[in-house]
């Protein structure tokens, strides 16, 4: 064959194929799947889901530990032998439980001195005070014998007061805990004798980067875990925002109070925990899915007149399933939750057949 006749049958046969592709329903043809008109280009199969309103919870999180509301190391105010222990280590304790008692032999002679030199004073008083009615004492003995009596009462009030604190009693009601002395030892106003502490409720301790310092106030909940005590959850209330912020980490220091019937919590427990900086009840909120990084910024499609609709969106909390969406779509907008990886602004779509979403019931969210 020439090689003219090979170039006519290969323009015959670019013909036919052209013809063949208009009546299949190619560009231009008819009875073709795309777009309105038959123009377009196919609708896309995708899953969608509805926006829809949640409460959703603004949480910091942050790790601490569980402090008592009262601690102290209890010590005597009075020298002396230690001469009873009244309670058992770990025992709790009503306030002003007696716990220990300093030998108080001694202060027992000096107060019984005091009352004898009190009663003179007092009969000197009297005396004095009938020669005056007599006219027969001045008002300088008056006066003496009365600075006399109100000096010698002032010391046996001191020895008294002395003499009651040889019991050291507990200032507040909590647990006791490890004993520090023994029968026979001498202690002195500088001896720990043995530790006491709250025990409910009791504290949650935490800090916080001052970032957040604006969002801070009492009143707030908080829910933690203990490593201590797995599976268990706990709720308490914030009672303590310090105003000053700590260096060199820059963090505050809130403080929550915890309900602990049971002892369950212990100081010095680790935790890790959340506060509830904000809670908003009426956020909108939508399938994690649907959300698509793209450029530092996020996108959701929306499906509007069977059309897929590109929305710029700003985002508030996220969880596991869900994101907040807090700007550029309402609740009730139906959004692409599968398939718009391959989506362009103003293409059709089709929902593919039982591919909606369901929405969550309330409170589900977050």
């Amino acid at each position: 064959m020439t090689r003219h006749a090979t170039v006519l049958l290969l323009g015959l046969f670019a013909a036919a194929c052209s013809k063949g592709d208009q009546a299949a329903g190619g560009p231009g043809g008819q009875g073709g799947r795309g777009g309105p008109g038959g123009g377009g280009p196919p609708a896309m199969l995708v899953e969608v889901a509805v926006a829809w309103t949640d409460t959703v919870v603004d949480a910091i999180a942050a790790t601490g530990e569980i402090e008592a509301v009262q601690s102290i190391q209890l010590r005597p105010e009075v020298d002396g032998r230690i001469v009873g222990i009244l309670f058992r280590e770990g025992d709790e304790v009503a306030a002003g439980t007696p716990l220990f008692k300093v030998d108080d032999a001694e202060l027992k002679a000096q107060v019984a001195r005091a009352e004898a030199d009190r009663d003179l004073a007092a009969q000197a008083l009297a005396r004095t005070r009938q020669l005056m009615a007599e006219k027969a004492s001045s008002q300088s003995d008056l006066e003496r014998a009365e600075a006399t009596a109100r000096s010698t009462q002032a010391s046996l009030d001191l020895l008294a007061l002395r003499l009651a604190r040889t019991t050291v009693r507990a200032p507040f009601a909590g647990a006791t805990g490890q004993r520090m002395v023994s029968l026979g030892d001498y202690v002195t106003s500088s001896t720990e004798l043995v530790s006491l502490q709250t025990v409910n409720p009791e504290r949650a301790a935490f800090q916080v980067p001052e970032r957040y310092a604006e969002r801070l106030r009492r009143g707030q909940q908080v829910t933690f875990r203990v490593a201590a005590l797995p599976g268990q959850e706990f709720v308490g209330v914030v009672d303590f925002v310090d105003p000053v912020v700590q260096l060199p980490g820059r963090t505050i220091t809130v403080k929550a109070l915890v309900p602990n019937p049971k002892r369950t919590l212990q100081a010095g427990m680790y935790l890790d925990l959340r506060l509830a900086a904000e809670v908003r009840p009426n956020a909108v909120v939508v399938p994690e899915e649907a959300i698509l990084p793209l450029q530092g910024a996020n996108f959701v499609y929306v499906v509007r007149d069977g059309k897929a609709a590109r929305r710029q969106v700003g985002l508030g909390i996220r969880s596991p399933g869900i994101a907040e969406v807090r700007s550029g779509i309402d609740a009730g907008d139906t959004v692409v939750v599968g398939g718009q990886e391959r989506l362009q602004d103003g293409i059709p779509v089709m929902v593919k057949p039982g591919a909606e979403t369901p929405v969550p019931a309330a409170g589900e969210g977050a």
